[in-house]
């Protein structure tokens, strides 16, 4: 827009606000919570936070003993997230926001 009119230089804040993604206490707040997901799903893998590079050699040791139960293993878990993923996908693929062209 032509009337829009931005000092330069930017405020001090207004940096950090754009590296961020946001104020530094909701981005605080949204890396807080993401680890937690994520410890979780490590965890149920069985990862060990303590020791974490045993528990990644474990995991591939444990692929390797399933041999070819491993694709079985992959298969069901792939089915079990898709009847959830494609569901939501194409739910907000056909209810979404319009899209301009």
């Amino acid at each position: 827009m032509p009337d829009d009119v931005r000092d330069l230089p930017a405020g001090q804040n207004d940096g950090l606000y754009r590296f961020l993604g946001g104020s530094p206490l909701s981005v605080a707040f949204r890396l807080i919570l993401l680890s937690i997901l994520v410890g979780v799903v490590l965890a149920a893998v069985g990862f060990d936070p303590w020791n974490i590079i045993h528990s990644i050699r474990m995991l591939f040791q444990r692929l390797w003993d399933l041999g070819f139960d491993t694709i079985n293993w992959l298969w069901r878990y792939f089915l079990l997230g898709a009847v959830i993923v494609i569901p939501v996908w194409l739910l907000s693929r056909l209810f979404g926001a319009p899209r301009g062209r």
